[in-house]
């Protein structure tokens, strides 16, 4: 979502502002154009060279640029506000508030809040004395700014500068950069997508042998959640059902975490009428223990024997059932070689596409950054991708969704 944005940073004068460079970087590698506007109470806290360096771009603040600066813009003051996709003030104190409530514009930071364009997203958040913030006249202001539209943040509890510790203390930068995030992923999007239900699988299952033990596997879940956040950047409605991962879940995704092949079946089916695109990343299982034990099972015999039966085929099951206007997506983790076998799941399991993914145990498949698939459509298309990372991978995966739409469209 923040990728290609173009951000303006406030920052004004609180200790909070030395987190900022470090909020920048996050905008950055996440994509984001930066700018920032600093105030001249804020440039005590945090230095020009650090943020311009940071961002690459110069550093604004002073609205009556030198007259004899070479080929120096008169009008950024303007122009800041066409140019930014959202404005984000941190910190904010209480004099900024003060003065983007009653719009007063003295600073390049408070001309761009005026003359930001309409339905561009504001956010702001406060970091100052707790008792600072609960006053009436900084209520009054926040509430006017609320009423106005923007999103104002109430601070968080912790230690602060004064020594005490309780409310005013300023967001941390991945909280910051999550909720502008969410901010952006909120407005309307002209993506075939927006609007549309989907639902994406990821991660392992684990079926359990005994109280201590299971059987699983080494996927990560890291490129069905880079399906998950792709398909929610371009504006759909997103469920993640996810088997156990150590991976945050994106900005505005519902996620629904499982363990048991069966319980993401659960979770899958009860979400399959309402599905407009299923895509199925998960490395599921396919056989349980027959008879799981309660408690630990004890060493005996140097041999053990269990019986297994099969799982719930859970990309099949959506393909069997699924209307003309529904699409289903799969994975095959394969070796080199095994495009056959993708072949053959594609036709069995009524799939739409399917992503042969090439197993190499180096820098393809499970536990890695990267994968290298090929796009296997109906009619025997395919689309050999070079080795791609998981999220530019999930890109390309859904630009082949995406042409299936409109073909989809005509059939419903």
């Amino acid at each position: 979502m923040l990728k290609g944005k173009r951000i303006v940073l406030g920052v004004c004068g609180g200790i909070a502002a030395y987190k900022t460079p470090h909020l920048v970087r996050l905008l950055k590698k996440a994509g984001a154009e930066v700018r920032v506007a600093l105030t001249e109470a804020g440039g005590r806290f945090v230095s020009e060279l650090s943020l311009a360096t940071v961002s690459g771009e110069p550093v604004l603040g002073n609205m009556f640029p030198a007259t004899d600066t070479p080929g120096v813009d008169f009008t950024t003051h303007i122009s800041l506000g066409e140019w930014a996709d959202a404005l984000v003030i941190a910190p904010a104190t209480a004099n900024t508030l003060a003065k983007l409530s009653a719009g007063l514009c003295d600073d390049m930071l408070t001309a761009c809040f005026i003359t930001l364009r309409p339905n561009r997203p504001v956010l702001i958040f406060p970091a100052m004395d707790g008792q600072m913030f609960l006053s009436a006249s900084v209520q009054r202001n926040v509430l006017t700014l609320s009423e106005q539209g923007c999103h104002v943040f109430s601070p968080e509890s912790g230690e602060l500068a004064s020594g005490l510790c309780g409310l005013g203390r300023m967001a941390e930068p991945e909280e910051i950069s999550a909720q502008l995030h969410r901010a952006l992923a909120s407005l309307p999007h002209d993506s075939s997508f927006s609007g549309l239900r989907v639902v994406v699988t990821a991660g392992p299952t684990r079926e359990k042998i005994d109280g201590v033990r299971f059987i699983s596997n080494y996927s990560s879940g890291k490129m069905g959640f880079a399906v998950a956040r792709e398909a929610a950047d371009r504006g759909a409605k997103v469920t993640l059902i996810t088997g156990p991962v150590s991976l945050e879940a994106p900005p505005g995704i519902r996620r629904i975490d499982v363990q048991s092949a069966r319980e993401m079946n659960e979770a899958a089916e009860s979400l399959f009428s309402e599905t407009d695109i299923f895509i199925g990343a998960a490395a599921v299982a396919d056989y349980r223990p027959a008879e799981p034990i309660e408690g630990k099972v004890k060493k005996g015999d140097s041999e053990m024997e269990m019986r297994l039966v099969q799982n719930p085929d859970i990309l099949a099951g959506f393909g069997a059932q699924k209307s003309a206007r529904q699409l289903a997506i799969g994975f095959a983790l394969e070796e080199a070689g095994g495009i056959e076998h993708a072949r053959t799941k594609l036709e069995a399991k009524n799939l739409d596409l399917i992503a042969f993914n090439t197993f190499n145990g180096t820098d393809s498949g499970f536990e890695v950054d990267t994968n290298i698939l090929t796009l296997i459509g109906r009619g025997d298309e395919t689309v050999a991708l070079t080795k791609l990372t998981k999220e530019a991978a999930a890109g390309k995966l859904l630009d082949a969704v995406e042409r299936l739409l409109p073909r989809k469209a005509k059939q419903a």
